[in-house]
């Protein structure tokens, strides 16, 4: 059984171990750089089996018109069950019907987003970071 938590605490060392299982490309080498990222965000939400995080989603947002998706992951070993979808399905509780969720897809993941409600975006800008 899974159990999701909304802004539970989380450890540095488990996030990076999730990123690194999910095959989601973040710094982890740089586990200061994970936690900065982890302490400026505005929502959480996290997937446990037990004791164990399984799968996390973290965003930035105004809680008023727009959200931000920053990232969603799971441990590969849980992939398939469901639990990408609970987390989006949780965050979207969370932040009610007034809210639109932009994210930015890894191009492996671009067939999972439409199947979670998520619409293309012809009309996005980017400036990509240099590290």
């Amino acid at each position: 059984m899974i159990d999701y938590r909304l802004d539970a605490p989380l450890d540095v060392p488990d996030i990076v171990r999730v990123f690194d299982s999910s095959g989601i490309v973040r710094p982890i080498g740089d586990p200061a750089r994970i936690g900065r990222m982890f302490a400026a965000a505005d929502i959480v939400v996290s997937a446990w089996s037990g004791d164990t995080l399984v799968g996390l989603c973290r965003a930035l947002t105004d809680f008023s018109y727009c959200c931000y998706l920053s990232d969603l992951a799971v441990d590969k070993s849980y992939q398939g069950r469901g639990i990408g979808s609970g987390l989006v399905n949780r965050l979207r509780a969370a932040l009610g019907d007034e809210v639109s969720i932009v994210l930015l897809s890894a191009p492996t993941a671009m067939a999972y987003y439409p199947g979670q409600g998520f619409s293309p975006a012809d009309n996005a800008f980017l400036i990509r970071r240099q590290r």
